[in-house]
């Protein structure tokens, strides 16, 4: 392979691919933090399954029940949004995936387009978890995601299908993010 050259060079320095395939799906969502996040494309990570659950058993404050992450799988595939980012976003996404804290570590992944292309992103894994439900809304913001970003419409239905734990209370992120939208909706019409 030969190397970057150049511009391409510079780009790759300042820039990295991140794989989301939970909240993160949703553009608002990731935004909230990480405002240089831009859409690059659809992509799925082979071998790998999604999954639910609480870092050692604890029940995560933001979204009251659990919060996704990927286990190997022979067979299975995790589908998501691969997302083009500045470095200067890199601590930020740390914190929000709860590196420092030891709930997550970041991986690399190499997940595969629509077109067939392989590309190498920076992902999360959670360590340490215990599988638990998650709350209802944590799965709106997930669905919400794969369809603004057209997710294959099977994997839309199987993220449907996902069991919740019927927690009804407020969630505050969900709120910051519905702001959001709907700042932006307002701002459209205008």
């Amino acid at each position: 392979m030969e190397p970057l050259k150049g511009k391409e060079e510079e780009e790759k320095k300042d820039n990295f691919l991140y794989f989301a395939y939970g909240s993160n799906l949703l553009r608002e969502r990731l935004q909230l933090g990480n405002p240089s996040a831009t859409f690059y494309c659809v992509a799925h990570l082979q071998g790998f399954k999604l999954d639910f659950g609480n870092h050692q058993g604890r029940i995560s404050t933001s979204w009251h029940g659990g919060i996704a992450t990927i286990a190997e799988s022979p067979g299975d595939e995790v589908w998501g949004v691969v997302w083009k980012m500045s470095t200067n976003n890199l601590c930020s996404l740390d914190k929000q995936e709860g590196v420092g804290s030891g709930m997550y570590v970041p991986i690399e992944v190499s997940v595969h387009t629509q077109e067939g292309k392989v590309l190498t992103c920076r992902s999360y894994q959670m360590n340490d978890y215990v599988s638990d439900d998650i709350s209802p809304q944590y799965k709106k913001v997930i669905c919400m995601g794969a369809k603004q970003n057209g997710l294959p419409s099977e994997y839309q239905k199987k993220l449907e299908a996902i069991e919740t734990n019927h927690y009804k209370g407020a969630v505050k992120i969900l709120q910051e993010i519905e702001a959001v939208m709907q700042k932006r909706e307002n701002f459209l019409r205008t």
